[in-house]
């Protein structure tokens, strides 16, 4: 907590309540005003409402008195003929009746009633034309012509019904005035009443604004708590207004919160004012000192400066600047500690994360480009592996700084800003520039670092079989944020390793298509049904004189929504991203299913070849997988040739040992697929545990020329005296095939013998060699007798 707050923290409660105590005061003083003033307003409304009323029962007595005093009234009542009073003169009695008031929407009605009580003539001024005379205003005649009174008025409120102001008056028949008490049986009644509109308006606005009903009898009525108000509406009819308790609270709380505002505010005010005081002696030297030393946290100040504040805060202020130089040393050696790769001593992943950001950022505002080189060494785990992790990491520092030294040169010839070297991970660096394509700058790095790889690394005097592959990207060209520009040199790079090693590739719609291929196939792949979409094409394998000895089971996969897809697409995907198990099991069982029909085609000796991942290897399942399925189906184990490729075999681990152990125990047959397309020495050969070597159709063409046949036939002769049959693949013409045979290679197979055929292909395939075979025999004793 500042040194503000804590003053505001002490001061403000004590003023606060002081005021509050003030406020108090005058709350409990101005509320007894309020209620007084409140009183006498609800008293006066209670007055006015009584003299609207009583002038609405004026106007109705003075309507009844205008209306008998017209003509109409007594036309009607001395014409004897019925029907003719009822239409003729009833209209006219209608005229006159609503020619007596100015408002057309006021209601009116007018009842002529002869004792005992038989209603002559009733209209009413509304809407229904149908409309009849209310039983209460019949009642209140029945009371009027039982009583011996001959004029009577009264306030009708009935549930449901607007209130009416009934006045019931006698007239004397022949004189029309009002008649003696012995003449009222032969009296007429005349019964008028109004809706009192001014009356009930005034009363709903009250009871709205109030918050209450105003009560309404004929009984008096008294006042109830210290706001209520009572009116006598006539001698016989009382009225009473209690309003709800909430409108005195709402009003004194309006008072309350004035008070509690204008007491906040005089509290502020007086904050504001020993605040003032209190920073401008006490607060603003420490504050001054704070801001320096945030200035410097944040970067805007190199370092403190010298206060001359004098007593206690100019030695708290040299003080803190002493221990800040401290530790701006301390934090300088950690953070280049934190952002510098042990091993090599350049920048590392997390520097090279911030401070390439903040080239891109740079970039993007100075509208120039920015070129990524992902650089990753080539072989470099055979050689770590081989000779140790002391030469790797040796290989690791002096490739860093030769490096390291050709982007400086290049970078300070061309006059450019200083370019970001760093080293991502175990064999993978990264160069982030600030040039664009076009300039020479980029090639002329990427060539001066392949050039390093010429004819091997030499690290302590030693030549070592590493090389580079470097990956191109170009901000903003080919990505706009970092990590698309990471991603996209990073595929530029494995573009540039399939394309042979020690070379380089930009990155391109091309390559962002295969990228977007290779993401689809894996998407297919973890979803696909393999039973509706794979299927299995065998290629049969030969010895020399052209019997069939086994057939290879490869596997071939037709996607509903990629179409056909090569194994060299799928198969290295479904290794990276651990799906090789669900593709290799599949295979596994297929192909054991299908055996007993390769049998029955070429002899129940036929080997039946089965390609697997190498990283099966790692999981001991795969061996019982092996033998349930060989269980399953009714295969001799003997028959099935388990092929791994060559490159698994450079390090052999304890569980893959043990594992082609048990597959060997059990009775498979094992053998090396591919060899000589990875890292081939004569001591792994002597190490494979293998019943069989299959030569790679890359080595068998480069062997099969007759300058290297003395090699072949030594190869062969190491491979037969570790007791291992020599397949040789790729055998495509009849010269490969004699070349082959003279070097003493056991079994063939490729496209001379035939393609990879389907099940029903290869039936007929074998039907076709038969057939061949029997006009061959049977040419043989013509050529004898010819001869």
């Amino acid at each position: 907590m500042t040194l503000g707050k804590r003053a505001l923290s002490l001061i403000f409660p004590v003023v606060l309540a002081g005021y509050v105590l003030a406020g108090a005061l005058i709350y409990y003083v101005q509320g007894s005003s309020i209620l007084a003033l409140e009183r006498a307003r609800l008293w006066q409304q209670m007055g006015l409402l009584t003299a609207v009323f009583q002038n609405e029962v004026t106007q109705n007595r003075s309507f009844i008195y205008s209306l008998v005093e017209g003509g109409a009234v007594r036309l009607f009542v001395n014409e004897p003929d019925a029907a003719y009073r009822n239409t003729a003169l009833g209209v006219r009695l209608q005229q006159s009746i609503t020619s007596l008031t100015d408002d057309r929407k006021r209601f009116i009605s007018v009842a002529i009633i002869r004792p005992p009580l038989t209603v002559d003539y009733y209209f009413e001024d509304s809407d229904d034309p149908f409309a009849e005379i209310t039983p209460q205003q019949i009642a209140h005649a029945q009371q009027v012509i039982d009583s011996p009174r001959l004029s009577s008025w009264s306030y009708l409120n009935t549930a449901g019904l607007e209130p009416l102001i009934v006045h019931s008056e006698f007239i004397d028949p022949l004189t029309f005035n009002r008649p003696v008490a012995s003449a009222k049986s032969s009296a007429i009644l005349v019964q008028t009443a109004v809706r009192p509109k001014l009356f009930l308006d005034m009363k709903r606005a009250l009871e709205k604004e109030y918050g209450a009903t105003i009560d309404i009898g004929q009984h008096q009525l008294l006042a109830q708590g210290s706001l209520s108000a009572t009116a006598t509406l006539s001698p016989s009819l009382f009225a009473r207004l209690t309003p709800d308790p909430s409108y005195l609270e709402n009003r004194l709380w309006t008072l309350k919160s004035l008070l509690a505002l204008g007491a906040i505010a005089l509290s502020l005010c007086t904050i504001i004012l020993v605040l003032g005081l209190v920073r401008r002696y006490i607060t603003n030297p420490i504050a001054s000192l704070d801001r320096q030393l945030t200035d410097v946290m944040t970067g805007n100040r190199s370092a403190l400066p010298e206060m001359n504040e004098p007593g206690e805060i100019g030695r708290l202020s040299a003080n803190v600047k002493r221990l800040h130089d401290h530790s701006m040393k301390s934090f300088d050696l950690v953070r280049n500690a934190s952002w510098t790769d042990t091993l090599t001593g350049i920048s590392n992943r997390e520097y090279f994360n911030i401070r390439s950001t903040q080239i891109l950022e740079e970039a993007e505002a100075e509208d120039i480009g920015c070129t990524l080189l992902f650089i990753d060494v080539d072989n470099f785990k055979f050689v770590n592996d081989k000779h140790g992790h002391k030469i790797g990491d040796e290989l690791l520092k002096t490739l860093a700084d030769r490096i390291s030294d050709i982007v400086e040169r290049v970078v300070g010839e061309r006059g450019l800003p200083n370019g970001l070297f760093a080293r991502l991970s175990g064999d993978e660096f990264a160069i982030m520039l600030r040039c664009q394509p076009g300039s020479g700058t980029i090639t002329e790095i990427s060539n001066a670092i392949l050039a390093l790889f010429g004819e091997g690394f030499e690290v302590l005097d030693k030549a070592y079989p590493v090389t580079a592959s470097i990956g191109i990207a170009v901000y903003p060209e080919d990505a706009r944020t970092l990590p698309e520009l990471v991603a996209h040199a990073d595929a530029a790079m494995y573009q540039a390793k399939s394309q042979g090693k020690n070379g380089s590739a930009r990155y391109s719609r091309s390559l962002h298509e295969k990228r977007n291929r290779q993401r689809r196939i894996e998407e297919e792949l973890r979803v696909l049904e393999p039973d509706r979409e794979f299927h299995l094409v065998y290629m049969p394998i030969v010895d020399g004189h052209g019997k069939v000895t086994g057939c290879e089971a490869l596997l071939r996969w037709t996607s509903p929504v990629l179409g056909r897809v090569t194994p060299d697409e799928f198969i290295p995907i479904a290794e990276t991203t651990g799906l090789f198990s669900k593709i290799d099991w599949w295979v596994i069982d297929r192909a054991m299913s299908e055996h007993s029909h390769i049998r029955k085609l070429f002899g129940p000796e036929t080997i039946l070849c089965i390609n697997i991942s190498s990283a099966e290897l790692y999981t001991k399942s795969i061996s019982d997988h092996f033998c349930e399925c060989a269980d399953r189906h009714g295969v001799d184990a003997r028959m099935i040739e388990i092929e791994l490729t060559e490159t698994f075999a450079v390090k052999l681990g304890d569980q893959s040992r043990r594992n082609i152990e048990i597959l060997r125990a059990r009775g498979f047959r094992i053998s090396i697929d591919d060899f000589g397309a990875g890292y081939t020495s004569v001591q792994q050969i002597i190490e494979y545990p293998a019943e069989t070597i299959k030569l790679d159709r890359e080595l068998v063409e480069s062997l099969t020329r007759s300058a290297a046949l003395p090699t072949l036939r030594a190869l062969v002769a190491l491979c037969h005296a570790q007791d291992m049959s020599v397949i040789a693949e790729g055998v495509d013409t009849t010269e490969k095939m004699a070349l082959l045979a003279a070097a003493g290679c056991d079994l063939y197979q490729g496209y001379l013998i035939s393609r990879p055929l389907t099940l029903e292909e290869i039936g007929i395939w074998a039907m076709q060699r038969l057939v061949e075979k029997a006009r061959e025999a049977a040419q043989t004793p013509e050529r004898r007798a010819s001869a």
